[in-house]
């Protein structure tokens, strides 16, 4: 399986609400990784190193073996694309798209004139297999709200569900959150292996900074019901 590690300094840049920026590319989150020792996908290594990122309960830095998972835990499922999520406490239910890497290694992104969708990194697990899936959206763009804007307002117990292109719907439960600066993004808590299947919701949050950005990401951890 590929993992990716994502470089810190570049973090998940969102545009404020109505600022003032031509539609395109620089209107949406940026996501940069690099290759860890798992391997590396399409698109080539970014440049930089990861920033230390504190650990979370379940898993392994990069190149170190993934935990068995314990007796009793739920069971992974055979790997099927997502299709939809939904959150009934804050309010999404969205499409789901798969994203790859642009060439200068950054994750692709639903664009903002379809801020309504939610982007799941396919170079990684998808929901319901072993290991953390990651899914991207927006906080807001020029054009308003969007799809993950209540995220930042999920509570440990809410729940997440995933469906897939196999017809199965996949639950999982919110852990907790993490809000982190865009220079100290909790790479191993992102993307580190796990031995159960996880999930993990990334959006922006923290407070708008003198570029007109937000200055941290929003990390939702969330474990398979």
């Amino acid at each position: 399986m590929v993992r990716r590690a994502v470089v810190g300094a570049a973090g998940l840049l969102c545009l404020v609400l109505g600022a003032s920026v031509a539609l395109g590319s620089q209107e949406t989150p940026v996501v940069r990784i690099e290759s860890s020792a798992h391997g590396s996908a399409a698109g080539g290594p970014a440049s930089g190193s990861a920033a230390s990122t504190p650990a979370v309960s379940g898993t392994t830095g990069a190149g170190t073996p993934a935990a068995t998972a314990p007796p009793g835990a739920p069971k992974a499922l055979p790997a099927s694309e997502p299709t939809r999520l939904l959150i009934p406490s804050a309010g999404v239910d969205a499409p789901v798209t798969g994203l790859g890497l642009n060439t200068d290694g950054t994750v692709q992104v639903p664009p903002a004139d379809r801020a309504g969708e939610v982007g799941w990194y396919r170079n990684g697990p998808t929901p319901g297999e072993t290991g953390p899936a990651v899914l991207i959206g927006h906080y807001d763009t020029v054009h308003g709200p969007a799809v993950f804007h209540r995220v930042p307002q999920l509570r440990p117990g809410d729940l997440v569900q995933v469906r897939r292109a196999d017809g199965t719907t996949v639950d999982f439960t919110v852990r907790s959150l993490l809000q982190a600066a865009k220079d100290r993004f909790p790479t191993d808590a992102v993307y580190g292996d796990t031995p159960a299947p996880a999930l993990r919701l990334i959006t922006c949050g923290g407070s708008i900074g003198s570029d007109g950005h937000w200055t941290d990401n929003i990390v939702v951890l969330a474990d398979l019901a």
